[in-house]
């Protein structure tokens, strides 16, 4: 339980300091695009900042389903 939680909060930490570089490195680009959401369009964002944004969801995404799927200490390897 200890692993998974360390696991867990080590993803969310180092996804909260992705998002905050990108924030600070995506203030002065000039490409702007807006996406178009289904039921309205985000402002203009640089294309860098929503690429990062990606990026940044799929690291605490895959952190967070790693740190679900480990087995528990007590299970055998192969037994569920």
């Amino acid at each position: 339980m200890l692993l998974r939680l360390r696991l867990l909060l080590t993803c969310l930490g180092g996804g909260a300091l992705l998002l905050l570089l990108l924030c600070l490195g995506a203030q002065n680009l000039n490409t702007r695009v807006s996406l178009n959401l289904g039921v309205g369009r985000t402002p203009e964002l640089p294309s860098g900042f929503v690429v990062g944004v990606a990026l940044v969801i799929g690291v605490i995404s895959g952190g967070s389903a790693t740190a679900l799927l480990l087995p528990r200490g007590d299970q055998l390897p192969g037994r569920e």
